[in-house]
C-alpha cells in the first residue's frame, strides 16, 4: 500500500513538471472593443441591430430624429431667399441705355454713309472746278457738307462713350449696394453647412468592420449625446494578454512570432500563431486568474500578442504561449 502511494506521488509530480514545461506564459483573449455612442439628441427612429451581427465600416444601422435641426435649416434657407429678393438688378436701367446705344450706333452708320456720299460729291465738284465746269462756291459748299457730317459723327461717338460710362457706373453702384446686402448671406450659408454636418450626426453607423457585442438601446428610446448605443469589436484578430516573468524578458521582443495553445476540447490542444506587438515597460503583480511558469514569481510583465481568428477564439478564452 505504501509503495502504491509513493508511486502515485512520483507520477503526479512528473506529470506536473511536464505540464509546466508545456508553456512559457498564459493569459486570456481580448478584442479591440469600441463603444458607439449617440452623437445627437432625440428619439431613435430606426435601429436595425442585433447582438452577434456582422457590420462593415460606415454601415448605417439606425437614425436619430433630427426634425428640430431640419426646421432650423429651413428657417436659415428662408432667410437666404429673403436676402436674395432684396438684391437689386441693374438690368432694367442697362437695357434702356443699351437701347440708346443701339440707336446711336445705327445713327453713326447712317452718318458715315452720308459722309461717304458727301466726300464723293466734293471730289466730283473739285474735278469740275479744275476744268472750269463748276464754281469755287460750289466746292466750298461741298467741303462744308463733309465737315458737318464729320462733326456729327464725332458727337455721336462721344455720346456713345457717355452711354458706356453710364452703364459701367450703374453696374458699380448696384454691385456696391448688393455687396452690403449679400454680406448678410454668407454667414447664413455657413450656418446651412454647419446644420448639414450636424444632421450627419443623427445617423447611427458602425465605425469599424466588426461584430456587435452588446446592444444598449432600442428603437423608440430617447438618445442623448454620449449615451452608449452598442458595442462593437473586430473579432477577425484577437489579443492574448499574457504575462511573462522577469527572467523571460530576454527571450521575447516585439514583432516576435510565438505559438499559442488553446483548449480544443476532448483533452486536445489547438495550436495557433501569434505575434508579440507590445510588452509592458513596467512590472505588476501576477493576476490571480493567471498562472506563470514559475509559480514563485510575484511580479510579471504584461504583453499583447495578436492572433488571427478564424471564428474559434472567443473573448475571455484562456490561452498559453510557447516561445
Amino acid at each position: 500500500m505504501k509503495k502504491t502511494i509513493i508511486f502515485s506521488i512520483v507520477v503526479f509530480t512528473l506529470f506536473s513538471c511536464k505540464k509546466t514545461a508545456d508553456y512559457d506564459a498564459s493569459g486570456t483573449f481580448e478584442a479591440d472593443e469600441l463603444m458607439v455612442t449617440a452623437e445627437a439628441t432625440g428619439e431613435i427612429l430606426e435601429l436595425k441591430l442585433n447582438e452577434g451581427q456582422q457590420l462593415t465600416e460606415n454601415q448605417q444601422v439606425g437614425m436619430i430624429d433630427g426634425k428640430g435641426v431640419e426646421l432650423q435649416k429651413e428657417q436659415v434657407l428662408a432667410s437666404i431667399n429673403a436676402i436674395d429678393e432684396k438684391t437689386n438688378s441693374a438690368n432694367p436701367q442697362i437695357q434702356v441705355l443699351q437701347s440708346q446705344m443701339n440707336s446711336q450706333k445705327a445713327n453713326i452708320s447712317v452718318l458715315q454713309e452720308q459722309l461717304s456720299t458727301a466726300i464723293r460729291e466734293r471730289n466730283r465738284v473739285f474735278n469740275l472746278v479744275k476744268s472750269d465746269a463748276a464754281t469755287k462756291k460750289q466746292l466750298d459748299d461741298a467741303n462744308s457738307q463733309v465737315a458737318v457730317f464729320q462733326k456729327q459723327i464725332s458727337v455721336a461717338y462721344a455720346q456713345l462713350q457717355t452711354l458706356n460710362r453710364q452703364i459701367s457706373s450703374i453696374k458699380e453702384q448696384i454691385s456696391i449696394q448688393n455687396r452690403a446686402i449679400l454680406s448678410e448671406k454668407n454667414p447664413n450659408q455657413k450656418k446651412v453647412l454647419q446644420i448639414d454636418d450636424q444632421l450627419k450626426h443623427n445617423i447611427i453607423a458602425s465605425p469599424i468592420n466588426g461584430t456587435v457585442l452588446t446592444k444598449y438601446m432600442y428603437k423608440g428610446e430617447f438618445a442623448t449625446v454620449g449615451k452608449p448605443i452598442f458595442k462593437v469589436a473586430n473579432l477577425d484578430e484577437m489579443i492574448l494578454r499574457a504575462y511573462f516573468t522577469g527572467d523571460q524578458l530576454a527571450k521575447i521582443k516585439t514583432g516576435q512570432t510565438v505559438k499559442i495553445l488553446v483548449d480544443a476540447g476532448n483533452g486536445e490542444t489547438k495550436e495557433l500563431k501569434g505575434k508579440i506587438e507590445w510588452i509592458s515597460p513596467k512590472s505588476e503583480f501576477t493576476p490571480k486568474t493567471i498562472q506563470t511558469k514559475d509559480e514563485r514569481a510575484n511580479l510579471v510583465y504584461a504583453a499583447k500578442i495578436r492572433v488571427k481568428n478564424n471564428g474559434f477564439l472567443k473573448i475571455g478564452m484562456y490561452g498559453e504561449v510557447k516561445l
